[in-house]
């Protein structure tokens, strides 16, 4: 029993507590980013597309710190600067399919863009939800909290872009939010790999 005052022994049920944490919301953005891509691919929609890639960076991004959670500062910062590419491959990404949809313009359902908009909200919200007491423990933490809180945005543009769709019966509206979107992406990975670049630079 004496081992179990120690600081290890409250690193090890923080490690648990982060672990149970980020299993949780890897289940729910791999469920969702299936849910959301057929939803895309059969909407037309470039906006929706885009959110479901942020589910699927999110997903390997939720694994990547699974394995970092009882590992040293380095190793989390390392795996921080890896989520930041990943970010940022999502965002060259949707701003690629902005240019494609560009030259070949279509007119997506905002029904079902509306639909899988709100229903992915509710999902990622959850996921902010949970990992809000983690917020400020590590970079690690950190990191995966700002991927969550990059969902809950996607999902308010998405619906932003539906509503636009509805109004004006063209597409337009869907290409301006996916391109702001791929935007606030870009900020936001180049956010995470500067802090994960500042941990490696003390560690």
């Amino acid at each position: 029993m004496a081992g179990c005052c120690d600081d290890g022994c409250s690193l090890d049920a923080g490690a648990r507590r982060q672990r149970r944490t980020l299993v949780a919301v890897l289940v729910i953005n791999a469920a969702m980013f299936a849910a959301v891509l057929a939803a895309a691919l059969y909407a037309g929609s470039t906006a929706l597309l885009a959110d479901s890639l942020d589910n699927l960076g999110d997903a390997l991004t939720y694994a990547l710190s699974l394995w970092a959670v009882a590992r040293g500062t380095t190793a989390k910062a390392r795996v921080a600067l890896v989520k930041g590419g990943l970010i940022l491959a999502g965002a060259l990404v949707v701003l690629g399919q902005v240019g494609y949809r560009l030259a070949v313009p279509t007119t997506p359902m905002f029904e079902v863009m509306g639909l899988f908009s709100l229903l992915a909200l509710a999902a990622n919200g959850l996921c902010l939800y949970l990992l809000s007491r983690h917020r400020h423990e590590d970079v690690n933490m950190a990191s995966v909290w700002e991927c969550s809180r990059n969902d809950i945005v996607a999902n308010l543009s998405v619906f932003a872009a539906a509503g636009g769709v509805w109004l004006t019966g063209r597409g337009w509206p869907d290409l301006v939010v996916g391109l702001a979107l791929g935007a606030f992406l870009l900020r936001s990975a180049l956010r995470v790999i500067g802090q994960a670049r500042r941990e490696l630079a003390t560690a």
